[in-house]
Order: structure tokens, then sequence, then C-alpha cells
């Protein structure tokens, strides 16, 4: 095939059909290299972006992969000139070989492996052990997507929190509910794999071009119950309201793991010792009982960069109007997205993160007492209000003491400080971008309304965070404004905490994939501190499953 980047279709071409874009991406591409629609078998849409850096001649961008007609010496020749013609402007001959998932164990050990934690780091990892043949155990500690969604229901609606099945746990893991956001910074050549799987489980198609892909939380439950399907028929074995309550590494390798399970039925708590020599440790970031499990079992954990901040909300129709002007609102623009960043003086960083078009603000806690926030959009983003995090970095240099796990103690004293300043039963603190810049208390909203769940109580976010991380975001927000018009408008919304980005512990491996010191313990994802995000999740699972794979 040939693959042709930097196809350019103005905005005002368009009008939201896709079947029209598709012909006149075509139309275009065909135009660039002098062919007609005869000289080609087939095509394939590989990306689109939008180029709004002209506010009045929006372009989108594609690159699209054509399969040409004609025999193998005729092809060849067109290709040799299209290179030479066109080389230097976009046009270049593609063999890929696909990402593979690990082949086929000969003689599978009779103890079967385990995944601990069922997000997107396991649910991958398991897939590729079980279509490998060594039948994996997959468990999971909160509900499957239909029962973890009704206790995400039931917290948003009573205030009564369920701490083993919520937006952190339960199966698909934290991304579920928060927007499936599919953007990554990584290169792996397992992306399109995991891409094409997640369509094949029920994502839209457009996930496999989109340079901003999302699913959306609305069809990401039942993305990942497929998933947990195909698992199964492959020969794995998926347990959720399943916890690891023990793991046994006597001699420096792992012999047993212990979970316990809870029958949501009768109510019944069973404890089961399960003998294996490979553990997969896929847990979430907000695993904390794991990483105290692993610290007393001299697991060797370290510290590391995380970020903390709040939930900063804006009217959609403002982002949108900052970004496209007046081409907003056009049907194949869709809500507009952002990412924002500033390096300060004092090496700190300051960003926008997990950014929702057209989403809400969501009650992500998984401990009594403490309020969390996330955010998350369903996939048709037609919410009034845009929301992202808005973090500064903590560094390891900020943590009090030398303990590993004090990153963790920090975000619980953040939790309970902004649960406190909600004044219980998971209401949020909240505060005006203006009153924020300015040191003063709020009391009520502007123009745009929070869409935090449990309801917000007005006044300060200061008191729920450390000084450096509100002073960072305080100097960063006016900068944000020279990046986004309108970011720093006074009636913007502030809801805390943002407190689990990324782990503040990193569970440290060798360059075999398992702990150190410890054979056949493979920790991986986010939880472990490999990850951030769905696809780089995703992606460790793989990379676990492989290690796994070798090791025997």
């Amino acid at each position: 095939m040939i693959e042709i980047s930097n196809i350019r279709v103005p905005l005002r071409k368009l009008d939201g059909d896709e079947r029209h874009e598709l012909a006149c991406v075509r139309d275009a591409a065909l135009r660039k290299i002098h062919l007609t629609a005869g000289d080609i078998a087939s095509f394939e849409l590989r990306k689109r972006s939008i180029d709004a850096r002209k506010k009045n001649d929006i372009m989108l961008t594609y690159t699209l992969r054509l399969e040409l007609t004609g025999h193998a010496n005729a092809e060849r020749q067109l290709l040799q000139k299209l290179e030479r013609t066109h080389g230097a402007r976009g046009v270049r001959h593609v063999d890929e070989k696909p990402y593979c998932l690990p082949p086929a164990v000969g003689a599978a050990p009779k103890q079967r492996p385990v995944v601990v934690g069922a997000g997107c780091a396991g649910l991958f990892c398991a897939l590729a052990l079980a279509e490998a043949g060594l039948a994996p155990l997959l468990v999971e500690r909160g509900d499957d997507a239909t029962r973890r969604t009704a206790a995400v229901r039931q917290l948003n609606e009573t205030g009564e929190l369920d701490v083993e099945s919520n937006i952190q746990f339960g199966l698909g893991g934290a991304g579920t509910f928060s927007d499936g956001k599919l953007a990554t910074g990584t290169k792996s050549a397992a992306h399109r794999m995991i891409l094409e799987a997640l369509v094949a489980a029920g994502a839209a198609r457009n996930i496999l071009w989109d340079a901003k892909p999302h699913v959306g939380s609305d069809v990401l439950p039942r993305v990942v119950e497929n998933i947990v399907k195909r698992i199964e028929e492959a020969g794995g074995e998926v347990r959720c309201r399943t916890r690891m309550t023990g793991l046994d590494v006597t001699g420096g390798a792992v012999r047993s793991v212990t979970l316990e399970s809870r029958d949501m039925s009768s109510g019944i708590v069973r404890e089961e010792r399960v003998a294996t020599s490979q553990v997969v440790l896929a847990c979430g970031h907000s695993a904390r009982d794991v990483f105290e499990l692993l610290r007393t079992l001299g697991v060797t954990l370290e510290r590391k960069t995380f970020a903390m901040g709040v939930r900063i909300e804006h009217l959609q129709t403002d982002i949108d109007h900052a970004q496209y002007g007046p081409s907003a609102g056009h049907p194949a623009l869709g809500a507009a997205p952002y990412k924002l960043a500033q390096h300060l003086e004092d090496g700190r960083g300051a960003f926008s993160f997990c950014m929702c078009p057209g989403g809400y603000v969501v009650a992500a806690a998984s401990e009594q007492g403490g309020v969390v926030t996330n955010g998350m959009s369903l996939s048709d983003r037609a919410g009034e209000n845009a929301n992202s995090g808005l973090l500064a970095n903590v560094f390891p240099e900020d943590l009090p003491g030398d303990d590993v796990l004090a990153g963790v103690e920090l975000q619980r004293q953040c939790e309970q400080a902004a649960f406190v300043a909600g004044e219980g039963d998971f209401v949020a603190p909240a505060q005006l971008v203006g009153d924020f810049l300015q040191g003063s208390a709020s009391s009520g909203p502007g123009r745009v309304q929070p869409t935090y769940p449990r309801g917000v109580r007005w006044g300060s976010v200061e008191s729920c965070l450390p000084t450096y991380v509100t002073e960072s975001l305080r100097t960063a927000i006016p900068r944000m404004e020279r990046q986004l018009k309108g970011f720093s408008s006074a009636d913007a919304v502030l809801t805390g905490v943002e407190s689990r980005s990324s782990s503040p512990v990193r569970v440290t491996r060798d360059e075999a994939g398992q702990a150190l010191g410890i054979r056949g313990l493979f920790p991986c994802g986010e939880g472990a501190g490999y990850a951030g995000g769905i696809m780089s999740a995703a992606t460790d699972g793989l990379r676990a499953a492989s290690w796994l794979i070798d090791s025997l």
C-alpha cells in the first residue's frame, strides 16, 4: 500500500456527513498524486486531525492508505514514480507487519497465572495470556459493568459509597468512567491492535483514525464486558468482587495468592488460597491496601513524581469559540478540546489533564471521609460544560520523611480536607477562578454551573491542597490565558480535589519485567507506576504478558 499524509480539506467543503467526508479525502488524495479512482483497489483512513491555527480558514488534515490496482510490476513501477516525485511531500510505501499477541505456549504450566486488577492493563494482559493458552485467572475487587454503574449512581444520588465498587474500582478500571480517552504520548506497535480490539468490542470505528480518539463513558461498560467475553472464550476466568488479600513470596518467588470473594446475592465472604508461580500485579493507582501489603512483604517500592490539583469547568461554547472562532459549532468539528501546560520558574509544571469536552465532573472517591474529583464525557460530548484536571507536580522531595508511601498519605490528607470543606456527604468544595486568583472565598456561581453530582459548597479550595500546588496554579492560570482565551475567566469553576491523576508509587521491576528480587511477580500499568492512560496501560499489560510467557 501507499500512505499519503498531509491531505488537507477545507472545513467549508464538509457538512458533517462521514461518507461525504471520506469521499472528499479520497478525491483530494487522488489529485495530490495524479491518479484516478480506477487506479485504486481500496483505501483506508489512518488519521484525522483539525488544524485551527487560522480561525477563518480551518483545515482538516488526513493520512490515507491506498491499495493500487494492476499487477505487481505495474504497481511497483507506479510506487517508484510516486516516491520519486512525491516522497518529500508525504507519499511513501508501507509494508507493516501487524502487532501479534504472544504466541501460544507449547506446554502450559499446571498452575495458571493470576492477574490482579481488571483495568486496561489487566484486561489486555489477561487477553494475551488466554489466547496464548495459559487460562489465566483475572480477579477484580469491584463489580462487573452493570453492578458497578449502579454503585456509581448510588453514590451520586444518595451519598452512599461502596468502597469496593466505584469509579476507581470495578471492571475496566478508572478509565471506564473517565471518557475513555485514547490519545497517548507513547509510541508502540501494539496501539493499532488495542484500538482494533476496542472496536471489535463495540467502540466506534472512528477511534482508528481520530487524532484524539475517545470511546465515551456510556459506551465503555459494554466494551469492557465484551473483552471479558473474549478472555473467557479463550479459556480464561474472570472473577469480580474478588480481592487479593495475601501474597506468598517465600524464597524470593511467588508461591500463591490469597483471594477474598464476596457473593453479592447472599453476602457470603469466601477466602481461598490459589497456588501459582506467576502473578501479574495490575492494580490501579487507588489500590492503597495493595501498596501496604507489598511494603509489608519487602517488595521494592519507590516514590515517584505525581500531580494534584482541582477540576476546572468552563462553558463548552466559550471553549469552542476560543478554539474554532467563527466556525464553532460546525458539525464536522464537534466539541473543542484543549491541552495546556506551563513550566514554572521553580521547575514545577502546571498542566491540564484528562480534558473532557462537553463533559461532567464526577465523584471519584474510594474511601470514606474523602472527596475525589475526576471528569468524564459521554460519547456525544454534548454536555454544557468543558472540564479538565488543572494540576501541578508533586515531587518526591516535596514529601516529608522517608516513608515510601508518603505520597499516598498526602493524597489522603487532601481528600479528607476536601470532605471537611464540603461539610460532609461527599459534597465538594468549589471556588470561582476570579476569587481564587485574588485569594478570596466564593459565595456562588456565575455563568458556569458546576456539574459535580453531589453538589458543591462554595468557599475556597486552598485549604485542601499544599501551598506549592495552589501557588503553582495561581501562577499558571493567567499564563494559560495566553494559550487559550477565556481560560482565566472569572466565573470558571474550580472543584476540589483532583488527587488520583497518577500513582505516587512505583513498584520497581527488572529488565525481565519482574519485581526486584521476586521471581514471578510482574507489576504493570498505572498502579505500578508504568503508565498514564488507557493506551499506555493496555500496552504495558501486553508487555507484562510477553515477559511472563518469556519466563516460561
